[in-house]
C-alpha cells in the first residue's frame, strides 16, 4: 500500500476525480477533503461512506482511505502536518493539537452546522483562487484563508461533541477528557478525573483499561510525551517553558518523563530531530 508525505507545513490543491488516486493509500499527514462537486463513495479505514458536494471529510495520518468514483469529482484539498500545528499562536496551538491527536475521530462529513456549508465552500473557492493568480500578498492572504477554514473545521468537530454529550451516559470520552486537559495536571488526578464521570476513582483506571487495553497513567504520559515531542521537533522553546506549559514541576521532571518513554534526554531528541 502506498503511503504519501508531505514535505511543506501545509498545501492546498484542486484535484479532478480521475486524476485522484482511487487506489486506498496511508499519509503521514492531516487531510482535509472537501467535495465541489461529483458523488461516489469514500473509502476510509474499511468502512464505506457516501459522499456528494458540500461533503468535508477529515482524513487523519495512517488513516487508510480512496474513493470509488461514480460522477466526475472534483475536490478541494487542504493538508498539512505536525508542523503546521507548531506555527500558530499557543492557545490556538493547544485547540488544534486537542482536535487533531484525538484519536476518538469518526468517519464522515465533520459538518454539523448547515450554514458552515457555504462558508466552507466560499473559503475552499477563495483559497484556489488565491493560489492559482499571481496576486500582491498572495501567500499570506492564503494563509490567512486557511487558518479559518480550519476554525470553521474545529467548531464543527466542536458541535460533533456538544451533540454527542446528549446521548452518552459521560460528558465526552475518557480519552479526549485527557486530550482537553492535558496542559492542567490537577484535572487529571483521579479525583477530579472521576469526578467529570460521576464514577468512583477505584473504578476510573478500570474502566479506561477496559475501553483502551491500556493503563490510564501510561496513556497520560505518552500522550504528553507525544505533544513535548512536537514542541521539540518543530520550536526553538526552551524546556523550562515547555515544563511549564504542560504543568511539570521543572526541567528535571520533564527529563525524567521524556527519557522514560524515548530513551534520551529532550535536548539530545531535539539535536537528533534538526539533524
Amino acid at each position: 500500500m502506498k503511503v504519501k508525505t508531505l514535505h511543506k507545513a501545509y498545501e492546498v490543491e484542486r484535484i479532478k476525480a480521475d486524476q485522484y488516486e482511487a487506489k486506498e493509500h496511508k499519509g503521514t499527514y492531516f487531510e482535509m477533503l472537501f467535495v465541489l462537486s461529483g458523488t461516489g463513495l469514500q473509502i476510509i479505514n474499511s468502512n464505506r461512506l457516501p459522499y456528494r458536494e458540500d461533503k468535508l471529510f477529515l482524513i487523519f495520518p495512517k488513516d487508510t482511505h480512496g474513493f470509488e468514483i461514480a460522477e466526475t469529482t472534483h475536490f478541494f484539498s487542504l493538508r498539512f502536518n505536525e508542523s503546521y500545528l507548531s506555527l500558530q499562536s499557543s492557545e490556538w496551538l493547544k485547540k488544534l493539537e486537542y482536535i487533531f491527536h484525538n484519536h476518538d475521530h469518526m468517519p464522515g462529513c465533520i459538518l454539523k452546522n448547515i450554514p458552515d456549508k457555504a462558508l466552507i465552500r466560499a473559503l475552499a473557492e477563495a483559497i484556489l483562487r488565491e493560489k492559482e493568480e499571481e496576486s500582491f500578498y498572495r501567500d499570506e492572504v492564503v494563509q490567512q484563508l486557511v487558518n479559518t477554514f480550519i476554525t470553521i473545521a474545529a467548531r464543527n468537530i466542536s458541535l460533533k461533541e456538544t451533540a454527542s454529550r446528549i446521548t452518552l451516559p459521560y460528558p465526552t470520552t475518557l480519552q479526549g477528557y485527557i486530550h482537553r486537559n492535558i496542559y492542567n495536571p490537577e484535572l487529571l488526578k483521579a479525583e477530579s478525573f472521576a469526578a467529570a464521570f460521576n464514577i468512583s476513582p477505584t473504578y476510573l483506571g478500570e474502566l479506561f483499561r477496559k475501553q483502551t487495553n491500556e493503563p490510564l497513567r501510561h496513556y497520560i504520559d505518552q500522550y504528553r510525551v507525544k505533544l513535548i515531542e512536537a514542541r521539540l521537533k518543530h520550536t526553538d522553546i526552551r524546556l523550562g517553558e515547555i515544563a511549564a506549559e504542560f504543568g511539570l514541576s521543572d526541567t528535571s521532571h520533564l527529563n525524567k518523563l521524556f527519557y522514560r518513554y524515548k530513551g534520551l534526554s529532550p535536548s539530545d531528541f531535539r539535536k537528533r530531530s534538526k539533524i
